[in-house]
């Protein structure tokens, strides 16, 4: 997934960038080949002249027919299905054909077919994909042939030609659980959305799914199985894995930034904790969630006028997202707060199965929960599992929701909420739709409109009372794909905590709600680019300051690093294609990417 025929090396670009993007593209193939190959394919955009030089005449209709004409007829084609499954399956399709095509479909329509690329359509098709399989997509390593990963992981391209990595083992995925090797789709769907949302070339990207085996014994007892029929391994042998995994990426692609997805519980914090002094690493679970959902947080307390180092915060759902959003806080109090990290994590509180977590319960607690153990004779008077008892006892201004536990914020607990603040805020964050801790618009009603809101999935604006309220989605993809640009053009050694911290300003100063409690606390989906764009420079800058970024020559002011960053952005428009010589061509220009062949 590589593309040496897409760089632009410093000393050509016109901006000195590390990454640019050629005029043209370099392709040795003709014919029925060219057309089997979703990156060079054209369709029926192919001109005469082309048609011509690579042997297409007689392949194709007559008519030329332009990009926006080509998008026209596949979003016809696209409303004709309707089962989002249905919608899912025709666009990886047309992934399959048309690179081009399919970013340019998505990205003109991009809030209409979000839920369908990814949560929570895509869930439905990573639990089918070995029903729904047609072709490979992404690199499968498996648990028993460790002493290949190496070669395997090496041959996907040359050293500069890969920005970014997505890695998943399955365990934790989407809130459906264990998916085994159909994981895969996880880790090609978040590189889809770093494309889309931050212009992250998607010939310069790696998907990979780590099949360690799995518990899901749906997926076992299953015939058309495609992983590894076998209980998922632990222990010492996981780590090898990984581990060789992981040097593979160091040695292979130094460049790229790995991005960890959807690992369980008992490693997705272990890991991170690991690997990130070794190399710019980032696991969207723990940071991506806990960036947006403080970045809404920041929106909420300007409106509520609250300071940041006086917020309570009560995370109900204590797992990698929960305890993700309660580190960004605390560190967040402590950097912007200027309040003690002990202090910090004092105004924390977690509540997961066994009730409001405490001390007593330390054997059992992850090394992400154990920081935020509360002393028992704290709550020796309430009922630990009960969430309205808790809430009377810590008085919270923010109530957090990442338990999948559908409905868990009661009438109950929204309005004992609302006793204690005057603006409660209130973030039901699990996903998909289906496993959310509450609906807005019964929020909305419980608190008497109070409420500031924001959900992980899409929710319409709710009217209340005479007004109409935007419920944000704290969705991770306005955030992870902007820092990760920031990363991949600042060449960034590490992801540190004041990168992430700069990316959260970045996005709740442009929140909507900023100019209008009743908008969103923060931008639409739509605006995502944007947002990306807006991300990406904070974090650029931050790299600069803290001297980890290792690109010379980045622009200094706002406007300079913005023209910067978005000439490096790739978007989906078909670029002239030069014929090259076989024998001399690279192995991108012959559509050989990811195999052994040498150039």
């Amino acid at each position: 997934m590589a593309g040496d025929n897409l760089i632009v090396h410093s000393s050509t670009s016109r901006s000195k960038s590390p990454i640019g993007i050629k005029e043209e593209l370099e392709c040795a193939l003709t014919g029925k080949a060219l057309l089997n190959s979703p990156h060079f394919n054209k369709g029926s955009a192919f001109t005469a002249e082309e048609r011509e030089a690579f042997n297409l005449n007689g392949l194709l209709p007559t008519a030329i027919h332009p990009l926006a004409e080509q998008t026209k007829r596949a979003y016809e084609q696209y409303r004709s299905y309707k089962l989002p499954i249905a919608k899912n399956q025709f666009l990886q399709s047309l992934r399959d054909q048309n690179e081009v095509l399919f970013y340019r479909l998505i990205l003109d329509h991009l809030k209409e077919m979000f839920s369908i690329i990814y949560t929570p359509t895509e869930g439905d098709a990573i639990e089918q994909y070995s029903h729904l399989f047609r072709r490979p997509e992404g690199c499968f390593l498996d648990i028993e042939h460790i002493e290949a990963v190496d070669e395997i992981v090496g041959q996907w391209a040359h050293p500069d030609d890969i920005d970014y990595i997505v890695v998943t083992d399955g365990e934790e995925i989407l809130g459906i659980g264990d998916q085994g090797v159909g994981a895969i789709g996880i880790s090609t769907a978040k590189l889809a959305l770093m494309t889309l949302c931050a212009g992250i070339h998607p010939n310069r990207t790696l998907g990979v799914v780590l099949d360690c085996g799995t518990d899901n014994e749906d997926l076992l007892n299953d015939d058309l199985y495609l992983g590894l029929r076998r209980k998922r391994v632990r222990g010492e042998k996981y780590d090898s894995f990984v581990d060789a995994f992981v040097k593979a990426v160091q040695k292979h692609y130094p460049k790229a930034l790995l991005h960890f997805e959807d690992f369980g519980l008992t490693n997705a914090r272990r890991l991170l904790e690991i690997y990130r002094p070794q190399l710019p690493c980032f696991n969207d679970d723990i940071q991506g969630t806990g960036a947006v959902t403080l970045a809404a947080i920041m929106s909420a307390i300007w409106v509520t006028k609250v300071e940041l180092k006086d917020i309570r915060m009560l995370v109900y759902g204590a797992g990698s997202a929960g305890t993700g959003i309660a580190d960004q806080v605390r560190d967040a109090m402590v950097e912007i707060g200027g309040v003690g990290k002990e202090e910090a994590t004092k105004h924390i509180w977690l509540v997961d199965k066994p009730g409001i977590l405490t001390l007593s319960l330390s054997e059992t607690l992850t090394n992400g929960q154990k920081p935020y153990a509360r002393s028992d004779d704290e709550f020796s008077d309430i009922e630990h599992k009960s969430l309205v008892q808790v809430i009377q006892k810590v008085k919270p201004h923010i109530l957090i929701g990442t338990s999948t536990h559908k409905g868990a914020f009661t009438e109950e607990v929204v309005k004992e909420m609302s006793k204690h603040v005057e603006q409660p805020i209130i973030f039901p964050l699990s996903n998909p739709t289906k496993l959310v801790e509450g609906h807005p618009e019964d929020i909305y009603k419980w608190s008497s409109g109070k409420a500031l809101i924001a959900t992980g999935s899409p929710f319409k604006p709710v009217e209340f009372d005479g007004n109409k309220y935007v419920v944000a989605e704290c969705n991770n993809a306005m955030i992870y794909p902007g820092i990760g640009l920031g990363c991949v053009l600042s060449r960034a050694n590490t992801l540190s905590d004041a990168m992430l911290i700069a990316a959260v300003h970045a996005l709740a100063a442009e929140a909507p709600a900023l100019n209008d409690p009743n908008q969103g606390l923060l931008s639409d989906v739509e605006d995502v680019r944007r947002m990306s764009v807006k991300v990406a420079c904070a974090v650029i800058k931050k790299a600069v300051e803290d001297n980890v970024a290792t690109v010379g020559g980045i622009p200094v002011n706002q406007e300079g690093l913005e023209a910067w960053v978005k000439e490096q952005m790739w978007d989906p428009v078909y670029r002239p294609l030069k014929k090259v010589d076989p024998g001399s061509a690279s192995r991108d220009a012959k559509g050989q990417v990811g195999s052994k062949s040498s150039q």
